[in-house]
Formats: structure tokens, C-alpha cells, sequence
């Protein structure tokens, strides 16, 4: 079997022992395969003595499985060993890309019971198991007292949790009372309430985008700038995920080339450093800052136009 065969097998692998439910159609649709070709590799894994479960199109690897026990024991790390490895990756820098690459690589590892009390801490470990919990039975949950930043309100929040980002931050649920898909921060859940209802719109649940300035969406929108030196190490600081969409032209030059989900997160650190950024793509964009800026001179007779020139290409 070649490479590119064996990297197709090991993915397809990891998407039927997730935490994620996929069908079949977005399997196929994820790994740039045919469902023939997806049907083949599950057949391939049941001849290999792995026991696989399916419910209506949902195919998945069962996890009591002889060799995938095996597999497990390879990898997995002692509570001694969990402890040091996690202190060691505490002592990196916060900001540092590495540390969070590590921890999203640690993810693929650990199931997220270990993860989230190896890396994790304090009340949102406890946050975490309840959710995960509540995601592996399928269950709904109340989020209890959560904080909404948006409507500056406290209150209880009945939802169907069904995704984590990276680092265990925010979860993914779907929350019927609105019919949406929404992010919900973690340090922003006083408790979670498993209740005895079953999901009921699981195949309304979709994970959205986070851009780097840790705004989510559904869709997209393109963003070229040109940064001085400190611009770009103010970016790398506030956001270490913006590291890799940087491309240095020279000593004092760089270039971020990056997809958002909205322009308010790049907008927020355009707006405070208009002198040191220049605006490559898009016009969209530009547009956007513009009316930002004639937003602020209406509410700021003393706005200075001069010092917040935008500087286009």
C-alpha cells in the first residue's frame, strides 16, 4: 500500500474513533474519496478483526476492539507520566505557537476524559467531563449560569453539546430554543447539568470556523496585510495562532495572508495600529474600517484623521 493510501486509512481511522460523529457522504467529502472507496476501507478494517458499529449511516470503530486496544496501549500515559509531560508544556511560554501545537497534537491522543485533567485546569476540568460525558451518551445539557457576553446576561442554557475547539476553550452545542449552532465559552459555565433528554437535532449540529482572532462563523472572508516589526509582534503576541498564516518579506516587513470570519476581531487590532498596517486585499475590508472611522469621528469631534490614515496598496 503507498503512502498516500496509508495517510487516507490512518484519517479515515481517526474520523470513526472521534469524538465526532461523520456520515459516510462527509467522510467522503473530507478525505476527497468516493463512499465506494469509504465503504471498501471499513470492510478492510472488519476483515482485520476490528468490530465496527453502525447506526442509520453513522459507521464507527468500536473502541472494545482487541487491536485497537493495542494500538491504545502504545500511546498511552500513566498518570505520573501525563503529569510531568503536562508540566513541561505549562512551563513553554504562553504565547509560544509550539506549546499550542503540542496540546492540539496531545488532543489526537488523549480521549478527552485524560486531556482535560492533564491540561485542563481547575473548575473547567470538571466543566469538561461533564460535557464529555454528556457527549458520548448523547445527552442534552443545562450550562448553568453561564455568562453571554453578548447579552450581558446570566442565565441557564439548555443545549446539546457535541464539539470542542482547540485547548478545550469553548464547546460547540446546539441550543434548540434558537435553532442555532453556537460556541460557548468554558470559563464562562458556572456548572453543567446533564439532564435524561436525548439529543433530538443531531443532524442539525456543524462546528463553525475560528479565525485567529478567535472569532467563529460559518463562513469566510479573505484578509491581506502588510505589518511593520512591531505590529507583527504585537499580532504573534495577542494571537500565537496568526504565526502561521505570517510571512516575513524582511526585517521590518511582514505579511499576513489569512481567511476571517468577520472583520470585527482584524478590524479591533487594524484600528489600533492604522499608521503601522497597510491594507492589501480585500475592498470589502477596506470598506468596513472606513465606516469604523467616519463611527468614531461622529462620536469624537476630536478624532484626528491625520494619525488614522489607512494605508491601502
Amino acid at each position: 500500500m503507498d503512502q498516500p493510501k496509508i495517510e487516507r486509512l490512518l484519517r479515515l481511522m481517526q474520523m470513526l474513533t472521534g469524538n465526532r460523529n461523520y456520515t459516510i457522504q462527509e467522510i467522503a467529502v473530507k478525505l476527497n474519496m468516493t463512499t465506494r472507496s469509504i465503504y471498501r476501507y471499513i470492510d478492510t478494517f472488519r476483515a482485520a478483526g476490528f468490530v465496527m458499529k453502525r447506526e442509520g449511516n453513522i459507521h464507527r470503530i468500536d473502541k472494545s476492539s482487541k487491536y485497537f486496544k493495542d494500538i491504545s496501549s502504545l500511546i498511552h500515559f500513566t498518570e505520573e507520566e501525563a503529569w510531568i509531560l503536562k508540566s513541561a508544556i505549562e512551563n513553554i511560554d504562553e504565547n509560544n505557537l509550539i506549546k499550542q501545537n503540542l496540546k492540539r497534537k496531545l488532543s489526537t491522543v488523549y480521549n478527552y476524559k485524560i486531556l482535560a485533567e492533564t491540561v485542563v485546569k481547575g473548575k473547567n476540568a470538571q466543566v469538561v467531563n461533564h460535557l464529555v460525558e454528556a457527549i458520548e451518551q448523547k445527552k442534552k445539557v443545562i450550562l448553568k449560569k453561564y455568562s453571554s457576553a453578548n447579552s450581558k446576561m446570566v442565565s441557564d442554557r439548555f443545549v446539546e453539546p457535541f464539539g470542542f475547539t482547540t485547548n478545550y476553550i469553548q464547546i460547540w452545542a446546539y441550543e434548540p430554543e434558537s435553532g442555532k449552532n453556537k460556541l460557548f465559552k468554558l470559563s464562562r459555565i458556572s456548572d453543567v447539568e446533564i439532564t435524561n433528554h436525548d439529543w433530538e437535532c443531531e443532524e442539525h449540529h456543524q462546528a463553525g470556523h475560528i479565525d485567529i482572532f478567535r472569532i467563529s462563523s460559518y463562513q469566510l472572508l479573505p484578509v491581506k496585510l502588510k505589518l511593520g516589526l512591531r505590529a507583527a509582534r504585537l499580532l504573534m503576541e495577542e494571537y500565537p495562532l496568526s504565526e502561521k498564516d505570517l510571512n516575513m518579506v524582511n526585517d521590518n516587513e511582514w505579511i499576513l495572508e489569512t481567511d476571517v470570519c468577520s472583520y470585527e476581531g482584524v478590524g479591533r487590532f487594524v484600528m489600533g495600529l492604522l499608521n503601522e498596517i497597510e491594507i492589501i486585499e480585500s475592498e470589502d475590508f477596506i470598506d468596513f474600517i472606513n465606516k469604523r472611522m467616519d463611527t468614531c469621528k461622529a462620536k469624537e469631534p476630536s478624532f484626528q484623521t491625520d494619525t488614522a490614515e489607512i494605508k491601502t496598496m
